[in-house]
């Protein structure tokens, strides 16, 4: 609230009902969140927030008990959710902090910059657009938009100064910004827009500079700066932060742009002398000066003028501040858990809070039910060493497997198991780049295995009118893994399709002549082959991804749906055309040695040569039903009955069969995995 003899910063203006406060699990929306619960119990605070790597539920602790407040973990992008929270909540104000905001991390991450703060910025102003129950619409972004300041200007950038953002995530902010300015013209949209200074206090994620600084000076170890430490900055505490936030929630004037600044300007190398004089360290025997970012804006000013003018003011001086900071974070050490990722001079966006955080601030370390979970919490297996083995050292090799539902990853699983392999399921969106980073993290994984993927529901028809959803998965998903997976020096082994091809003059059907590895996809009759084909040309730009080509998969399950003996045993007609297939009772076993051997590149993934639709139910009449019968018709009557064209050909995989010359054929591997095994007659 408002000291004495000042204007209480609600005092006067628009008045909300219901808030949706996005983003405030993390550390500037979480101040400005309860702050508005405490000092205003007859409004209604929503906070939605995905929880991401630099989110904590107990930023919310002061709030948790408070009537009026309530939490709900979700994705900004997801525009369903926006939507359904907009009306169930009777939402009449959003207040939009959520973003990836770390400039380090944009230098190696920009596409989930734009994701996040592009993106889910567009699907929130929709969302406002489509219910049109919105009466303000703040949105949060930041001094960097301006780009640098001169190093002699005397006056700050005021909110009418160009935009020339410098980096990735600026870059992002700017682009929000016009997208919120093109909604407030274009359909009348109540917006504001702010941009601020820096901001530190309590609960900050320590991948920032005076909360890292503070980490590591209670470690007593040295303080990297970027470059020489001359760049400027101006800091504000998030309290003062939280107050602006309340003052333009209540007097802003629609469609306007707010500096949230200070005139107080401090370099970087005086901010570390600061800390150091705190803990009684030497400067010059802790501060380490390391390799500069890519671009590093020298110095950001603001006029601050207009917000001034609504009656807000800093109160908390630099010396108050820090000092406040310090005591907070030498009291809660273990606040974000294990941070070493973002302790390095140049962190990437490394790790997650590793612990699953309760309302009551409490650590569920036993797995216990919670409400609400870290996304960074893993399905995991361990196996232990065998009976008898006499060591109780940790096995060498331990897999990352993706697609734990899906037929293949399931296998794999059990694979491990079966070879004393300790394994564990991603839990992270292959999407989102931030959760497959946790996943690596927190698994530390010698290879990973990608098993996930969209090849329809229930067969590859589904991809034709689901193509956003099938280039997420199947293209953007697979090479944000791949990318994440280079950067960390890992191998992934990626569960691909040879169904990228068809006959043609040079390979005809029935001459034994297939298609090699380094043969270009011809086959584009249907869109999930098209996507499969597409991602294949650009991981072979990957040194460090084995690209297994999959064919009709078969196992000895004749009950799983997927099974393609299974699925042509129900159809009520069959086409008959040899083709390649993959006998994953001999394949995939094969895949994890492939893995133990690092082996890269394409490899056509099947048993060698090829077997018809006809000779595979003749094979299930003579070993599972005698019984059995079928009707052929041909591909002209089955483009009748489909959407999109299937392939058809056969791989040659003597390449495969070279490094393993164990393989059987397909006729062989079929009796022997599948039929023998589930022989009735």
């Amino acid at each position: 609230m408002a000291q004495s003899g000042q204007t209480s910063p609600g005092s006067v203006g628009y008045t909300p009902k219901n808030i949706l406060i996005t983003g405030a699990a993390g550390f500037i929306a979480s101040h400005v969140a309860n702050r508005l619960i405490r000092n205003y119990p007859n409004y209604k605070i929503v906070v939605l927030d995905k929880l991401d790597y630099c989110s904590n539920l107990k930023n919310l602790l002061p709030s948790r008990s408070s009537p009026n407040f309530k939490f709900v973990k979700g994705d900004i992008a997801s525009a369903d959710l926006v939507n359904f929270l907009l009306i169930t909540e009777k939402i009449d104000t959003i207040m939009h902090f959520a973003a990836q905001t770390h400039v380090d991390n944009s230098f190696g991450n920009s596409f989930e910059f734009t994701k996040n703060n592009i993106y889910g910025t567009h699907v929130l102003l929709e969302a406002c657009k489509v219910t049109g129950q919105v009466t303000r619409f703040i949105h949060v972004s930041t001094d960097e938009v301006y780009g640098e300041t001169d190093e002699d200007a005397v006056v700050g950038n005021h909110e009418a100064s160009q935009l020339l953002p410098t980096n990735p995530y600026s870059a992002t902010k700017a682009g929000a910004e016009m997208l919120v300015m093109a909604y407030g013209r274009s359909y009348g949209l109540p917006v504001i827009t702010t941009r601020g200074n820096n901001v530190y206090g309590p609960n900050q994620f320590p991948e920032k500079l005076i909360p890292k600084f503070i980490l590591l000076a209670m470690k007593g170890k040295p303080l990297p700066i970027h470059g020489d430490g001359s760049n400027v900055r101006s800091y504000l505490y998030c309290e003062d932060v939280a107050e602006a936030f309340e003052v333009i929630l209540h007097r802003g004037e629609v469609g306007h742009v707010y500096n949230i600044g200070t005139k107080k300007e401090r370099r970087v190398i005086d901010v570390a002398k600061d800390i150091c004089k705190l803990f009684s360290l030497n400067p010059n025997e802790v501060i380490k000066f390391v390799e500069n970012r890519p671009f590093n804006d020298q110095r950001y000013f603001l006029d601050d003028q207009k917000l001034t003018n609504l009656g807000w003011s800093e109160r908390t001086t630099w010396q108050e501040g820090l000092r406040k900071t310090m005591e907070w974070y030498t009291s809660h050490p273990d606040w974000w858990g294990d941070v070493s990722g973002a302790l390095l001079p140049h962190p990437r966006m490394l790790m997650m809070p590793g612990i699953k955080t309760q309302f009551d601030g409490s650590e569920d370390t036993n797995g216990g039910a919670s409400h609400v979970e870290n996304s960074s919490g893993q399905s995991h297996m361990v196996v232990p060493p065998s009976k008898g083995s006499g060591s109780s050292t940790k096995p060498s090799l331990k897999f990352l497997i993706y697609g734990r539902t899906g037929w293949i990853g399931g296998l794999l699983g059990k694979i491990c198991e079966k070879q004393g392999i300790a394994y564990d399921y991603g839990r992270g969106r292959l999407e989102e780049r931030s959760q497959l980073l946790a996943d690596i993290q927190n698994v530390k994984p010698t290879h990973v295995f990608n098993a996930a993927g969209v090849t329809g529901r229930p067969n590859v028809d589904w991809c034709e009118s689901h193509k956003p959803e099938t280039i997420r998965t199947n293209v953007v998903g697979t090479l944000n893994l791949a990318d994440v997976c280079r950067e960390q020096g890992l191998l992934m082994v990626n569960f691909a399709t040879g169904c990228i091809f068809e006959y043609d003059v040079e390979h005809p059907e029935g001459s034994g002549i297939g298609f090699k590895e380094e043969d270009k996809p011809n086959f584009t009759g249907s869109f999930y082959s098209q996507t499969k084909a597409m991602v294949e040309e650009l991981l072979s730009e990957y040194e460090n991804v084995c690209t297994l080509r999959v064919r009709m998969p078969i196992s000895s399950d004749l009950t799983n749906p997927r099974n393609f003996i299974t699925k042509i045993a129900n159809y009520n007609k069959v086409v008959n055309i040899p083709n390649s297939m993959t006998i994953l009772d001999e394949l995939l076993p094969i895949s994890i040695e492939m893995a133990k051997k690092n082996c890269r590149g394409i490899w056509n993934y099947t048993n060698p040569g090829v077997v018809s639709h006809n000779e595979i139910l003749e094979m299930y009449r003579d070993y599972i039903d005698p019984s059995f019968k079928w009707v052929n018709f041909n591909l002209e009557e089955q483009a009748k009955v489909i959407v999109a064209p299937r392939s058809n050909n056969e791989l040659d995989a003597s390449k495969l069969k070279k490094e393993f010359p164990e393989l059987l054929s397909i006729k062989e591997s079929l009796i022997k995995y599948v039929f023998e095994p589930n022989k009735r007659v």
